[in-house]
């Protein structure tokens, strides 16, 4: 029989704090990103209208291709801090080239990217340096390349590089057609191909995986290999939107941004996943954030600071989870 007290609450057991953890790396992304939508409808004027969602689409493009191939190299749990200079690479070689016309020079730029993520999976994969340690070392070469390739600004007139980057199909521009059908390869690679299986089962055990017989080497090659790809794609559309190559310039910390994208998208540092939609969502969410400051006339310097902080939180609710798996 009750004697009329009320029994404190129960504390939270472990089990149900890692329920938590795990609901918020899995959804906290499209929480916040559908509240920062709502703020921005509320209080930033011509937030709706269709010049200001086609910019901000435009906009996250070349983040968000290259936060794709990020996420594909964090599933093996490595990481490539060469994006942004591969972009770089890419773009200063479009003007050397273009006089043979559009197809070589784009196709000369993205075969760029492909040899610096083989050079990358090849250190990785092969020879066994750390990927953060490989990837610097080809971040700093590669800055170096992109400014003996480009020396300066140079503009780009070519009326193809022109159409890649202002063009639109039904009032959707090439830009955007090319980063959703860069998405749905991706997914497909992750989630339907036998590839990506093979890379998630490398991410979360690689030791196991070699004892299964896995062609680990040849994943690991081919991850960054696929990863420079889409920094040089990335790097060229870039060069087609603003119709100038600046290799100081292009790609400049892209790099976080896409690890920011891909961390709090909810792929987990430790590899073994790769969410796909989640990083779509990130990479949309950090472009908002910064068109948020600017639209009202807050430094973008604030914006970057706001991308450390949410980095620092997405990998301490990720450690969080990992403490309440022990």
């Amino acid at each position: 029989m009750s004697d009329g007290t009320i029994a404190p609450p129960e504390p939270r057991t472990r089990r149900g704090l890692r329920t938590d953890a795990d609901w918020i790396r899995r959804n906290g992304v499209y929480v916040a990103l559908a509240l920062l939508v709502l703020i921005n409808v509320a209080v930033t004027d011509n937030f709706v209208s269709e010049n200001t969602l086609r910019l901000q689409l435009i906009q996250v493009t070349p983040v968000l291709i290259v936060a794709l191939g990020m996420a594909l190299v964090i599933g093996t749990e490595g990481i490539d801090l060469s994006v942004g200079a591969v972009m770089a690479i890419a773009a200063s070689l479009i003007p050397l080239y273009i006089g043979y016309g559009t197809g070589v020079a784009v196709g000369i730029a993205v075969l760029a990217g492909a040899i610096s993520g083989a050079v990358a999976g090849i250190l990785v994969g092969r020879i066994g340096v750390q990927p953060i340690i490989a990837t610097l070392g080809i971040m700093v070469a590669g800055r170096g390349l992109a400014n003996l390739f480009g020396g300066e600004i140079k503009s780009i007139r070519d009326p193809g590089v022109v159409a890649l980057g202002s063009g639109s199909v039904l009032g959707i521009p090439y830009v955007v057609l090319i980063a959703a059908a860069v998405a749905a390869l991706v997914w497909f690679l992750v989630r339907r191909s036998t590839y990506g299986r093979q890379l998630v089962a490398i991410g979360g055990n690689k030791r196991a995986a070699e004892l299964a017989g896995l062609p680990v080497r040849r994943v690991l090659v081919t991850t960054y290999v696929l990863c420079g790809l889409l920094a040089a794609l990335a790097g060229v559309l870039l060069a087609a939107r603003s119709q100038a190559s600046d290799p100081t310039k292009v790609g400049l910390l892209v790099e976080l941004s896409a690890i920011t994208a891909v961390v709090i998208g909810g792929t987990p540092l430790s590899g073994g996943q790769v969410r796909i939609a989640g990083t779509i969502a990130g990479a949309l969410l950090m472009q908002l954030i910064t068109a948020t400051l600017i639209f009202h006339d807050i430094p973008d310097s604030t914006a970057q600071i706001a991308q450390a902080v949410i980095v620092v939180a997405a990998v301490y609710v990720q450690l969080g989870r990992r403490r309440a798996r022990r």
